[in-house]
């Protein structure tokens, strides 16, 4: 068998089971035991299961990631540098809620092939797409350090999740499967920077599984500069497709807008948008642009103010989306693979699995 077991959906996994000579019943007890600490050896925990089950699914290996660095930010937010045994390097961050719950930011590809002006990730370019295994363990290794509950889990990490949409999707159904890691589909977003036609099947299928869109600029030539997707998927494309998936949904659709100080707050940039997006229901994330090169810079606290009073044309509900961890590349935009900045956090006394 090629897949490891912690890469089955639960449907696959107890057909496995089921062929082993559990009842379903078993399998389904079985099922948590993939994302419990000790890998194999917590199948024999589950009581009621045949000793020759056990013996079959435990031939049959669960995949693991390494983790290479952790770092931790004076806010509390913690990134990690994980190593596949499939090759190469990915990241994840932590994000604290409070002292009792977290956001875990998942990586879908090492690198991207978008080339966003603004983005780390991707200078790096285009390596791979991760598999699904891949991004659930992620979560899982976060949680298990973390050892509090997963509150929110978003696909904001290194690359461009619809570009590897199946094995994105299969990842987000089995961190909601009951008995796995168990983070519901209303507390899952997936980000895209627009691919149409992606966007038009998700809506399509009836994914349950929120999605945000980058908007960045609504003005052609900026955000093509910005953004050189805007090339292949112009806005008015773009554009139509959130509005079906915000129909089909009925609910505001998510626009992430990273604002770069002097390029993309001003009041006409402000207009665009009303302008774009008249008749869709929207609600917009303003987030600070977070580039370690230093070829742009946030808004400072004026040019923001201006900027928020300007966006009140959208008559749309808009927040300021914290985003932490800058000194230790954590931030938006700034994942690549790097042990920049902050300090090396110890390796937990607990097994990672």
């Amino acid at each position: 068998m090629s897949r490891p077991l912690n890469d089955l959906s639960f449907s696959e996994f107890s057909t496995l089971a089921v062929g082993f000579g559990a009842t379903e019943e078993a399998a389904r007890r079985l099922f948590p035991a993939l994302y419990a600490p000790g890998g194999q050896a917590a199948f024999g925990q589950v009581p009621g299961v045949r000793k020759s089950v056990v013996a079959q699914l435990a031939a049959v290996p669960i995949a693991r990631l390494s983790v290479v660095d952790r770092r931790r930010a004076e806010d509390s937010f913690v990134k990690y540098l994980f190593r596949s045994p499939l090759g190469g390097e990915f990241e994840a961050v932590r994000i604290p809620i409070f002292d009792t719950k977290h956001v875990v930011c998942i990586s879908s590809q090492i690198g991207c092939a978008l080339g966003c002006a603004f983005c780390a990730t991707g200078r790096m370019g285009f390596r791979r797409n991760l598999e699904t295994w891949e991004m659930v363990e992620q979560v899982r290794i976060v949680r298990d350090e973390a050892q509090l509950p997963v509150r929110h889990v978003v696909f904001m990490g290194m690359g461009e999740p619809l570009l590897n949409y199946d094995a994105v999707l299969r990842a987000a159904h089995l961190l909601s499967a009951p008995g796995g890691l168990q983070v519901g589909g209303h507390n899952t977003t997936i980000s895209t920077a627009g691919i149409v036609p992606a966007i038009r099947r998700y809506t399509r299928e009836g994914q349950p599984f929120r999605l945000t869109f980058s908007l960045t600029s609504a003005l052609h030539e900026k955000r093509l500069r910005l953004m050189p997707i805007e090339r292949k998927y112009p806005l008015p494309e773009l554009v139509d497709a959130i509005r079906e998936y915000a129909t089909v949904r009925r609910e505001r659709a998510m626009l992430a807008y990273v604002m770069v100080s002097g390029v993309n707050t001003g009041r006409e940039d402000a207009e665009a948008i009303r302008e774009a997006f008249a008749g869709v229901p929207i609600k917009l994330d303003l987030i600070d642009v977070a580039d370690p090169s230093g070829a742009f810079a946030p808004p400072g606290v004026e040019e923001l103010k201006r900027f928020r009073d300007d966006l009140q044309v959208l008559a749309s509900p808009i927040a300021r989306r914290y985003s932490g961890g800058k000194e230790i590349c954590a931030a938006c935009g700034t994942l690549a693979a790097t042990r920049e900045g902050g300090a090396p956090l110890p390796k937990p006394k607990a097994s990672e699995g």
